[in-house]
């Protein structure tokens, strides 16, 4: 099994289920076919704009030849996901290492609203890279709320890394602006930012993350390298519009995508990176610590398209 299968189970068997009811008994792709395959697509989460790009070419590409096996049809799908996965800076490959460690400390601002897994994720990288022999500091900026500090605390401690935290209400700017001090001063290979998961004004979402950068600037004058933007993949369209605020208040680089094995709606994934131009780095498939993966495109499409578990 690949490393993606239980990530993306719930959403291969409900798209295959849909196509293959689509395609029983049919000699050639037809209207209706066509039609199948895009309420299958739509039913993922995919997104109208991304759908609708798939079947625009799924249409131009088997005009040529009106017999298509229900097996050259997978494969033609299979290659057009890929291509929209493919975009700059995509990591593609899991012996690839997401971040840039010739750059120290590499410093990743972690934004995404409440919710979501954000803290979560932090943790899960802080132990990932702890295990790798990096030294690994945490920022806990999310000062709004004292169950966020709380938590990444917990994960600190967990992890084996170092925390640097202030009050509840303090100043999220002042907050990882001792962060990257401490890790410069501790010769620290990662530095992780946690950020308040607010979206209800962006205005204000995008002065604090500007000053956030501002300060942190002050200290390593290329920070922030990353600015990571943990979805949930299972809310779907919900999805789709914390990526274009957040996009708006802030440069993102990267995605974290989480919560993918709960969810039939993994398309979610494949609508964002088309419609955004981001790279997926990680992809959450589980619970456990171990659970966030490096995101390869070439593994993700191989789990998604398999179809040794389904009968088909």
């Amino acid at each position: 099994m690949g490393i993606f299968d239980k990530g993306v189970q719930k959403t291969r068997r409900s798209f295959f289920e849909r196509i293959s009811r689509a395609v029983v008994g049919k000699s050639k792709v037809d209207d209706d076919v066509l039609d199948a395959i895009e309420e299958a697509l739509i039913a993922t989460d995919m997104g109208v704009d991304t759908t609708l790009k798939i079947i625009d070419n799924l249409e131009e590409r088997v005009s040529r030849d009106k017999y298509v096996s229900f097996d050259e049809l997978v494969s033609l799908l299979r290659d057009e996901i890929s291509d929209l996965l493919d975009v700059s800076g995509d990591s593609g490959d899991e012996s690839l290492e997401p971040f840039d460690f010739s750059r120290k400390p590499y410093v990743v601002m972690v934004v995404g609203v409440n919710g979501v897994g954000k803290t979560t994720t932090i943790g899960k990288l802080a132990s990932k890279y702890r295990s790798l022999g990096k030294k690994v500091v945490l920022g806990a900026a999310d000062t709004f709320r004292a169950a966020a500090v709380e938590q990444l605390s917990i994960w600190a401690e967990r992890a084996g890394v170092d925390i640097v935290k202030q009050e509840m209400g303090s100043d999220p700017a002042s907050v990882a602006y001792d962060t990257v001090r401490s890790a410069v001063a501790k010769d620290a290979d990662l530095v992780l930012i946690d950020t308040a998961g607010r979206l209800h004004n962006r205005v204000d979402l995008m002065n604090e993350l500007t000053k956030i950068r501002n300060v942190m600037r002050k200290v390593v004058p290329d920070a922030p390298h990353e600015v990571l933007l943990v979805l949930d993949g299972s809310t779907g369209q919900n999805a789709f519009h914390q990526a274009k605020e957040f996009s708006r208040a802030t440069d993102v680089t990267s995605l974290a995508v989480t919560k993918l094995d709960g969810t039939a709606k993994g398309g979610v994934v494949i609508g964002i990176v088309d419609q955004f131009k981001i790279p997926i780095k990680f992809v959450g498939i589980g619970e456990g610590i171990d659970d966030l993966k490096v995101f390869d495109k070439k593994e993700f499409v191989g789990s998604l398209f398999s179809r040794e578990d389904l009968g088909i």
